[in-house]
């Protein structure tokens, strides 16, 4: 799809991913260490547990930066319906309001093989917003730049601050998407295009390295 006889723009692309982010989330285990004498004792550090609080944010970037940032309302399930209703009318007017600003006319959408993604109802408005799916390999999860990139600068960043109040967390996950300079979501772009190649290079094996 980018090679010269069919050429797709990078910043046609939009990436969309999730990840769960806690109100409190534990530092790196390198931030961690500490120095004890012989007779000290080890500080114990907590894990959080299954019940421990937590939000499911959804992601939209894409050559620019962030374009959308939808939390899923607390004993909501992500579903078609709520994802087609609150998810992507917000992405099209993003999408609408940045193609004022650059020329661009179609919107290449980057994302996994969930289940809301692959309903009759997702894929109809998908056509009717004029947004393209992507294919992605169903058991290729490193092509995934979120969990690669995007979602531990995040959780690094966020780590060790407690965060009370879903407005909280909200607003500290939104003002760190956008203090991420633009030439990183550049960059990830051209590593992700490398690794799509590498992967084709190697009939779909797993590969070491990024």
């Amino acid at each position: 799809m980018f090679e010269p006889q069919d050429p797709k723009r990078l910043f046609d692309i939009v990436i969309r991913d999730e990840t769960w982010f806690l109100f409190f989330i534990i530092p790196p285990r390198r931030l961690n260490h500490t120095w004890v004498d012989e007779q000290g004792d080890i500080p114990v550090v907590l894990r959080p547990g299954f019940q421990s609080r937590k939000r499911m944010f959804t992601v939209f970037f894409n050559y620019s930066g962030p374009l959308v940032l939808d939390i899923l309302p607390q004993d909501i399930t992500m579903t078609a319906t709520y994802y087609v209703q609150n998810v992507l009318s917000q992405v099209k007017s993003a999408i609408n309001e940045q193609q004022q600003k650059v020329s661009t006319s179609k919107t290449l959408l980057l994302h996994d093989n969930a289940g809301p993604h692959k309903t009759r109802a997702t894929t109809q408005s998908l056509q009717e917003l004029g947004i393209q799916v992507l294919p992605h390999p169903a058991y290729s999860p490193d092509l995934a730049p979120c969990y690669r990139w995007l979602f531990p600068i995040l959780k690094n960043r966020l780590a060790g601050r407690k965060l009370d109040r879903i407005q909280n967390l909200a607003k500290a996950v939104n003002s760190d998407l956008r203090t991420i300079p633009e030439n990183n979501y550049q960059g990830v772009f051209r590593k992700w295009q490398i690794k799509l190649k590498r992967c084709i290079e190697s009939h779909g094996e797993y590969f070491e390295g990024q």
